[in-house]
């Protein structure tokens, strides 16, 4: 697939979609290819298994690539944005798999290390986007040190890297970098979900990720519709709707985050609520909330 159609689809809703569990706790992967049909049924264009919401870093290396291969069969017609990281042979040795597995794009998990320089920053993408030069890449920055002249080499270097996944929770940083790197160089994805979306597109994001949207497809897709179309009022309006339930998945620096979705997709009947540490499972009170909210929804 050409870059351009990739870039078109990924300013768009960027699906995460959970990784079930089955009762023995290995990945149930029948249920995970029908969370991928629904998610694509219901129009989302881009998946991307492997993501922080698919609890990447509590996966084996034979899981991550199970996920991806499932992802690719199930997903029809979407892209498959896989997820990669580690170090450098890792993530290279993932995003290979990817790629002779059929997915068109491939998201770098920001570096896990403490000592990340500017010039080893990009060093690294540029080592993991050279080896796949025939797939999309898009990067997750989640590191308020990155600026637009990093990203503008990275690109110069390597120039399948077509988005930007920005999760630094600082829609004015965001501008900046954004204008700097080159705006229209870039698809630019607000990184922190449908909560930060409205302000991100305020100033130059075109798509946005999610994890709500493995729970309510139609809420997801509705509100990137009105931002794509500028109606800022009615995106409001299901930001409030939405609102309790992202908070609850923020709460405690977002430790929520997986267990939220799992339960609500447990109570809706589509998978266990199962995670793995260090995320925990919900209390019943908040087990409670999430009932009382889809119902809000009309989903439960």
């Amino acid at each position: 697939m050409a870059f351009e159609q990739q870039k078109r689809r990924l300013a768009g809703v960027v699906a995460i979609p959970v990784t079930p569990f089955n009762g023995s706790g290995g990945v149930e992967a029948e249920t995970y290819g029908r969370l991928v049909e629904r998610l694509v049924t219901s129009g989302v264009e881009v998946v991307t298994p492997n993501g922080n919401t698919g609890e990447f870093y509590a996966l084996d290396e034979h899981e991550t690539r199970l996920c991806v291969e499932v992802t690719v069969k199930a997903a029809r017609e979407a892209s498959v944005l896989a997820g990669v990281g580690h170090d450098v042979r890792t993530a290279v040795k993932a995003a290979r798999h990817a790629r002779d597995t059929g997915a068109d794009l491939v998201m770098i998990h920001q570096p896990v290390h403490p000592y990340v320089s500017r010039e080893g920053w990009v060093e690294y993408h540029r080592a993991i986007a050279s080896a796949v030069p025939e797939v999309g890449v898009v990067l997750y920055v989640r590191n308020p040190d990155i600026g637009g002249e990093e990203l503008a080499r990275l690109a110069d270097a390597a120039p399948n890297v077509i988005g930007v996944k920005y999760a630094v929770p600082d829609p004015v940083r965001f501008a900046t970098v954004s204008r700097d790197a080159g705006l229209e160089r870039f698809v630019w994805i607000a990184g922190l979900a449908e909560l930060s979306a409205p302000g991100y597109f305020a100033v130059g994001a075109q798509g946005f990720t999610s994890g709500l949207v493995n729970v309510a497809p139609r809420i997801s897709l509705d509100l990137f519709a009105r931002l794509r179309e500028g109606d800022f009022a009615g995106a409001m309006q299901l930001w409030e709707l939405i609102r309790p339930f992202e908070q609850l998945r923020a709460a405690e620096h977002n430790a929520n985050n997986v267990s939220v979705v799992k339960d609500a997709l447990s109570q809706l009947g589509l998978c266990r609520p199962d995670v793995r540490p260090p995320s925990r499972l919900l209390t019943a009170a908040e087990r409670e909330r999430i009932f009382g909210l889809l119902s809000s929804w009309g989903l439960s």
